[in-house]
């Protein structure tokens, strides 16, 4: 989905100037602007009924805030992938926003040109972060890692050794266009390998996928 003219976006900011002006910047570059909405409740009900791919959320909302529109948008349009962009980069909102399901997280200091490219990678399943809060997400993950694991917990199924180095360069946030690179594959066979681990590990997309690898330390 790289098109932006087939990528619909759906903007959610309290602040009327800044929604509009976000919007406008979105539409002039190539992207349908589906819905905007300013709260929760008008984000999950508006998300619902237009099914946005890439949901462009604020954490401060005139009825909650963005981790909690996060997970309710999410629950009544499971395909759309959410992007925060935020006036704060505090640990706290980070954290609860991409617990909550959000592919990244932008604070509001990005130029229109870094936040159009991050639609455009949330839009291909691709997480995005701004510079320094990548290493905090990391760094919550890693210690879910150490945290002591269940027994009773299904076996994890069998990665190919390619399939393991695939997915440690996913984690990392190269493209399959850079794996194949630095492989020595086609895009194609990258693309297969990504499938297949999404498959054996019953995964929906690449941003689950980096979940998987940074719990398990494959980073």
């Amino acid at each position: 989905m790289t098109d932006t003219t087939r990528i619909s976006v759906m903007v959610v900011d309290d602040h009327p100037m800044w929604r509009d002006g976000v919007s406008r910047d979105l539409a002039a570059a190539g992207f349908e602007v589906s819905a905007t909405a300013d709260g929760v409740k008008s984000a999950a009900r508006r998300a619902a009924a237009v099914q946005p791919d890439v949901v462009l959320m604020d954490m401060q909302l005139v009825d909650g805030n963005g981790a909690e529109a996060t997970a309710r948008v999410l629950d009544v349009s499971a395909n759309s992938r959410v992007l925060v962009l935020s006036a704060s980069a505090e640990r706290e909102d980070v954290l609860e926003a991409i617990k909550a399901g959000a592919s990244g997280y932008l604070v509001k200091s990005a130029s229109a040109a870094e936040l159009i490219e991050a639609v455009r990678a949330t839009a291909a399943g691709q997480p995005v972060f701004t510079p320094g809060l990548a290493g905090l997400v990391l760094g919550e993950y890693r210690r879910m890692a150490t945290a002591p694991v269940d027994d009773q917990a299904p076996a994890v199924p069998a990665l190919t050794e390619r399939e393991t180095e695939v997915l440690r360069m996913v984690a990392k946030g190269l493209s399959a266009k850079q794996i194949a690179t630095r492989l020595a594959l086609s895009h194609r066979t990258v693309e297969n390998h990504v499938q297949a681990t999404l498959r054996k590990l019953q995964l929906a997309n690449r941003v689950e996928l980096t979940r998987y690898a940074i719990e398990q330390g494959l980073e």
